[in-house]
């Protein structure tokens, strides 16, 4: 049985490699994709993408998940990661399990990212790695034992 992993980036994540490089680096959303999903295949698994900038795609996402038979769901929220009780409710909801990752070590930042409201639900959660943390994520997915 192939294992699909849903990978969901929030707002602001399709500027990568030209927004703020100095914390998030020159790698491309795409550039990470394509990592993934040459990673997914070697390993005979499925890897879908969603990005987008508005909270209510994004748990309209989350909630089609459900019927699609997603295994797993590795999220980047960005900055809806401190704000949104939406987004939590969708993961919730789903209960499909899921890893939080942020590019950046958000623990070395401004005292408001401190705070999330997806990470008590989080399997684990990836922080300050940059792109690689992608990759632990669904390296973490794709060796968990199915439910």
């Amino acid at each position: 049985m192939s294992r699909h992993v849903l990978v969901l980036n929030g707002p602001n994540l399709n500027l990568l490699g030209t927004r703020e490089p100095q914390v998030y680096g020159r790698t491309t959303l795409a550039d990470i994709e394509r990592g993934l999903t040459a990673e997914a295949g070697r390993r005979q698994a499925r890897v879908s993408f969603y990005q987008s900038n508005h909270e209510g795609e994004l748990v309209d996402r989350i909630q089609a998940s459900a019927g699609e038979a997603v295994d797993f769901i590795i999220v980047n929220a960005g900055a809806l990661t401190h704000t949104s009780i939406a987004l939590r409710d969708a993961l919730a909801a789903v209960a499909v399990p899921f890893i939080e990752v942020h590019l950046s070590n958000v623990f070395r930042r401004e005292d408001f990212r401190h705070r999330s409201y997806l990470a008590d639900l989080a399997v684990g959660i990836v922080a300050g790695l940059g792109p690689q943390g992608y990759h632990f994520a669904l390296q973490y997915a794709l060796d968990l034992d199915p439910r």
